[in-house]
């Protein structure tokens, strides 16, 4: 077999776009591929939950949650919509019988994500207020209804 000539393939597409990135980001958790995406973080990364009031400062402390986080999770990106460096997205991490939903705010720069306030919550935990009885429907998703965002969001940019 005859030396290879040029460089080495690369595993994944360059990314250039902050969208491409961020989407990127969540794709490369779900195939388990940690040291990819650790790559699209900055060093001094910082990321909140404020639902939780957690904070994590540094990419590698927030790899270590990520490889952490028990069970047979799986992700699915739904949208991703960026301003600029500022990042939009929703994300869907399914465990078994429980859906996570992930509503996100990145900051990309230098091809690297940043910062993010990621607000978390389960599906059906959160019981809405008396109040909104006569103006809300529920989401049945065993008809076939689906939490799915306003549809002008569902375009890339």
């Amino acid at each position: 077999m005859s030396p290879r000539l040029g460089p080495e393939p690369t595993k994944y597409k360059k990314l250039r776009a902050p969208v491409d990135i961020v989407r990127s980001f969540w794709e490369r958790l779900e195939a388990r591929d940690w040291d990819d995406a650790r790559a699209l973080l900055a060093d001094d990364l910082v990321v909140l939950w404020p639902a939780t009031r957690e904070r994590f400062e540094g990419a590698d402390t927030f790899m270590a949650l990520q490889q952490a986080y028990p069970g047979d999770w799986h992700i699915s990106v739904e949208v991703v919509h960026a301003d600029g460096r500022e990042v939009l997205a929703w994300v869907e991490v399914r465990i078994g019988e429980t859906l996570s939903i992930c509503a996100q705010r990145a900051t990309v720069t230098d091809r690297l994500i940043r910062s993010s306030i990621e607000l978390w919550v389960d599906e059906g935990e959160i019981t809405p207020p008396g109040w909104r009885a006569d103006v809300m429907a529920r989401i049945d998703r065993t008809a076939g209804s689906t939490t799915e965002p306003v549809p002008a969001l569902n375009e890339e940019s």
